[in-house]
């Protein structure tokens, strides 16, 4: 099946067609993102394939549709960025990767727990100047401390077992609880609960509307003071300025992101010799106790391979007439 393949960096590509030697299916890659203004270069493609930023808003979804495509094929978990209704009204298919490796990501969260909790950022760019001294580096046991999942989907409930084993009590946060969390040693709280009580707090839920800015000014004021917030998951799950003043403050004590709420343009590109137009991400930047990854939790070989295979799965099933199982439901 002809497909335009958007957001196409090397690493992607080198997946994709190690994937397609079986699949066989005519790949078209194009470095641009998707959206209104580059629609046309998916014209006679039956389906596109984007990933988390490209913008499958109506005006996008119009012109695929008018240009002969029918199906979008997410290579992602995340939703978030498509017009589901306006994909419905041009009869569009999504698809997406449910599952690729949540372990790649609940590893990457414990790495930015250590990282932060230890200082490792700044030590490696002392060591590396000759310097060795260790003032500033106190960080703290993570054994018999309390760690906060804000959602226990399957990453939540790899990252809370992993901060068990560091010895750790764990509390969680979902509206659908999950057996293996109590089995596991967890415990389910409120999330008012969760924020007081925790001194590590990582946040595992989907980007909906009643999740948008979860963490909030109200929401950090609730929290135990000098509280780790890690987050993985969506950008736009933190009210970045409220966080930028719980920081100052210090009710914050560090700050992990993987993602940011307006990461799109941003991430995923190098921007080392530009000015960085975006204040806010700058702010953040100048904290010593802040760490910022380019969305890179997902960024291991297994999790790359899982979502090559997948995303080429999906569509052939599509092309065969069959459900594979990944169709986003109904708006």
């Amino acid at each position: 099946m002809r497909t335009a393949v958007f957001s196409t960096r090397a690493y992607d590509r080198l997946y994709l067609e190690a994937a397609n030697k079986a699949a066989g299916h005519e790949l078209a890659f194009y470095k641009e993102s998707l959206g209104a203004a580059t629609a046309a270069l998916a014209a006679g493609f039956p389906a596109v394939c984007v990933f988390v930023n490209d913008r499958l808003d109506a005006a996008a979804l119009a012109l695929l549709a008018r240009g002969g495509t029918r199906l979008l094929a997410l290579r992602c978990a995340g939703y978030n960025n498509v017009d589901r209704h306006a994909a419905a009204a041009h009869n569009l298919t999504v698809v997406r990767v449910p599952a690729y490796s949540p372990h790649a990501v609940a590893e990457h969260t414990v790495a930015l727990i250590l990282a932060l909790n230890r200082h490792l950022h700044r030590a490696y760019n002392r060591v590396r100047e000759g310097n060795f001294a260790l003032e500033g580096l106190i960080g703290f046991d993570l054994h018999g401390k309390t760690a906060g999942t804000v959602g226990t989907g399957q990453i939540g409930r790899l990252v809370g077992r992993i901060l068990r084993g560091f010895g750790c009590r764990w509390l969680a946060a979902d509206p659908q609880p999950h057996p293996e969390v109590t089995a596991a040693g967890g415990e389910y709280v409120p999330l008012p609960q969760l924020l007081a009580e925790s001194d590590v707090i990582s946040l595992h839920c989907p980007l909906l509307p009643e999740t948008h800015h979860l963490i909030n000014a109200d929401a950090i004021a609730r929290m135990k003071p000098g509280a780790m917030l890690i987050n993985t998951s969506r950008g736009a799950l933190v009210d970045t300025r409220a966080v930028i003043a719980g920081l100052k403050s210090r009710r914050i004590g560090s700050l992990g992101l993987d993602v940011y709420e307006e990461e799109e343009g941003v991430f995923f590109r190098d921007h080392s010799n530009e000015v960085m137009e975006d204040d806010t991400l700058a702010r953040l930047l100048t904290f010593p106790n802040v760490i910022i990854t380019g969305h890179q939790g997902f960024f291991t070989h297994e999790a790359l391979t899982a979502i090559a295979t997948t995303t080429l799965a999906n569509i052939t099933a599509f092309e065969q007439g069959r459900v594979s199982g990944n169709e986003l439901p109904p708006p």
